[in-house]
């Protein structure tokens, strides 16, 4: 489908064609880039209402900046439409998210344009003193440094740290603070009453905007300076206010709050704000999903819709005629009610994901033991590290990537202490069009290094249910892994009884004479369609979900090994390190003798596209199973469909 951009939005290939247009046509340039937005996103999905809430904060720093000299970091950068839009991708922004196509997050190699690469957030601010000090470093006294983060993302503690540095650095930095109340669930905690306190300081704006307005009639020049005028404004603030006090503390020159919706402010501000050196910080106002009414009303369902009818907002959804499998997420939250209702230990913790976690059940049905802690996956880890030494059963939940930002914690608050705290790891393994910042491919490895850690991996939503009942049994003395993809499962009847799974159990799921195909997690439904399709060429394979690699069942290895002397391995996960290589070490201690090829994400950095295309590359789809089985017993190729 071709769409097309407005009269003005396609005369503007980069930066330097929006600097020539006048002040006023910037608001049609602004209607053009949102509608071209809502027209492109709603025929090929992707992210949807953060880069509508900074259409005009995107047009506005490219008008008065000089990009790419000038540098500009977009924290997270789900919210960065607008920005490749404008610098060069417009043409080409159809292939956002798409297999080989645009990343859906600024991306170095992508442009020269997007200075830092970002998918996770709170780092804007400490790349962007980096770069600051750099250009100060290199006397590039024009060149000017912006870091635009979002409310949800100043939550976490890596914003903080690089503030407090920026406040000492005395580097030429901006900091815009992009204020929706939003991140991808409501935001928590006592900063997000302290920004709605300034947002809705009555006395503080009303007499602010009154001083500087008798401020701009008096005469320029004489002994009235820039410095007074701050200074004036600064007792203003404590007079009226405390709004100042946390930025300002830190050494932040603080202006706003303004609307940054008016992209006539914006410019003015943001050119007056060229104009003063040293650590600054520019609070704005916007509306997540901003020009399309139902997303500004309901800001979680339309941060990334997938597909839907932009006139009616319908989201289109997969219609099916036989009931289909929930998502693994949903088998969790229902899950954990259950257990919570049995067991009053149980408590839920997550950071900022509660609705992708689906967490938020167990939010709604049992409030006081349930906690959206914001964007801190390190607190979330210590936090439930506390909870689990007064006695409680914590499901800590964490995307698996995400996770990564909290390994000191679970090594030394939990793991050391031998510390009961189940960590659920969602979108383990490869996550799709959300691309490398996003996939789950390492925890294998970074938590099977661990001592005293328990990690499995369900093969199904009846196993993942097994695994959660498991953890949470009072016997159960040690930190323990439960890893999951995203997406469906395989059981739309997935509602079953518990059942404790002896922890460092496998099962056998077939037997075979030929080869052994071990799997772990998710990818051993891979391997059941590859032994269906090879039986009908007259290869018996055996089949081993293996469910745990650590501790991994040794009396089952035994058994394969005893009788195979040609192995698969097959997982959801790099296999530098991973449940392959815990294969071959016991292999090695053991002194058996076996040709093994290990099957799962390759030594590489996996870009995005759809599920089926990524299994297909890192080549543990079903076909690639039945590839290596080919291979390894060196029989012709035949590829499954």
């Amino acid at each position: 489908m071709e769409i097309s951009a407005g009269p003005l939005l396609s005369q503007i290939n980069f930066p330097n064609d929006l600097k020539k247009f006048s002040r006023d046509q910037l608001f049609q340039v602004c209607d053009e880039l949102r509608q071209y937005i809502i027209d492109v996103v709603s025929v090929y999905g992707g992210h949807f209402g953060a880069s509508l809430g900074v259409v005009e904060l995107s047009v506005a720093l490219h008008y008065i900046y000089n990009t790419p000299y000038d540098q500009l970091v977009w924290d997270v950068g789900h919210q960065a439409y607008g920005h490749k839009i404008l610098t060069g991708r417009r043409d080409n922004f159809i292939t956002n998210r798409k297999y080989k196509g645009l990343s859906g997050f600024p991306k170095r190699s992508e442009s020269e344009y997007d200075t830092f690469g970002v998918g996770h957030s709170s780092t804007s601010i400490s790349a962007a003193l980096g770069m600051a000090m750099a250009a100060k470093y290199k006397n590039e006294k024009d060149r000017k440094t912006v870091a635009v983060i979002g409310d949800g993302a100043m939550t976490a503690g890596l914003a903080f740290e690089g503030l407090n540095h920026a406040g000492v650095a005395d580097a030429d930095l901006l900091v815009i603070l992009n204020d929706n109340c939003m991140s991808i669930d409501p935001n928590v905690g006592a900063l997000k009453e302290y920004l709605t306190d300034i947002t809705t300081s009555p006395a503080y704006n009303k007499v602010r905007d009154d001083v500087w307005k008798l401020l701009g009639k008096l005469p320029v020049g004489k002994k009235f300076t820039r410095d007074m005028a701050a200074k004036l404004e600064a007792s203003i603030k404590g007079m009226v206010s405390k709004s100042s006090n946390l930025f300002e503390s830190l050494n932040f020159r603080y202006f706003g709050p303004i609307d940054g919706h008016n992209i006539t402010k914006l410019v003015d501000t943001l050119e007056d704000l060229k104009k003063i050196p040293g650590p600054k910080l520019l609070h704005i106002i916007t509306v997540k999903g901003k020009g399309y009414a139902l997303a500004e009303q309901d800001q979680t369902k339309w941060h990334a819709p997938g597909l839907f009818d932009k006139v009616t907002g319908e989201i289109y959804k997969k219609k099916f005629d036989l009931p289909q499998p929930p998502k693994y997420q949903d088998v969790f939250g229902h899950t954990i009610i259950e257990l919570a209702k049995a067991n009053d230990k149980i408590m839920g913790v997550t950071p900022a994901m509660p609705s992708g976690s689906s967490l938020k059940f167990m939010m709604e049905a049992m409030p006081h033991r349930a906690f959206d802690v914001g964007i801190t996956e390190q607190h979330a880890v210590t936090l439930s590290a506390g909870l689990a030494t007064q006695g409680m059963r914590v499901f800590c939940n964490i995307y698996s990537s995400f996770m990564q930002r909290a390994y000191d914690q679970v090594i030394h608050d939990v793991a050391i202490q031998k510390l009961p705290v189940v960590f659920c790891l969602d979108r383990a393994g490869l996550v799709g069009e959300d691309g490398p910042t996003h996939h789950g491919a390492y925890d294998i490895p970074y938590m099977r290094c661990i001592p005293n850690m328990v990690i499995s991996a369900p093969m199904n939503e009846s196993e993942l249910r097994n695994l959660m009942f498991t953890a949470q049994l009072e016997k159960n003395k040690y930190p323990f892994v439960i890893r999951y993809p995203r997406g469906e499962g395989v059981m739309p009847e997935w509602k079953t009884p518990f059942k404790e799974i002896k922890i460092g159990t496998g099962r056998k799921l077939k037997d075979g004479n030929d080869i052994a195909i071990l799997s772990f997690g998710h990818p051993g439904n891979f391997a059941t369609t590859a032994i269906r399709e090879l039986k009908t060429e007259g290869i018996n394979a055996a089949h081993y979900d293996m469910r745990f690699v650590k501790p991994i069942d040794e009396e089952l290895l035994h058994e394969v090994f005893s009788k195979f002397n040609k192995i698969v391995t097959v997982e959801d996960g790099t296999v530098v390190g991973g449940f392959g290589s815990a294969v071959l070490e016991f292999m090695n201690a053991n002194n058996y003798k076996a040709e093994i090829k290990m099957l799962g994400i390759p030594d590489k950095i996996i870009e995005h596209g759809t599920l089926k295309e990524l299994y297909r590359e890192c080549n543990y789809d079903a076909a690639a199973i039945a590839d290596a089985v080919h291979t390894i017993m060196k029989q012709p190729e035949k590829i499954i469909s």
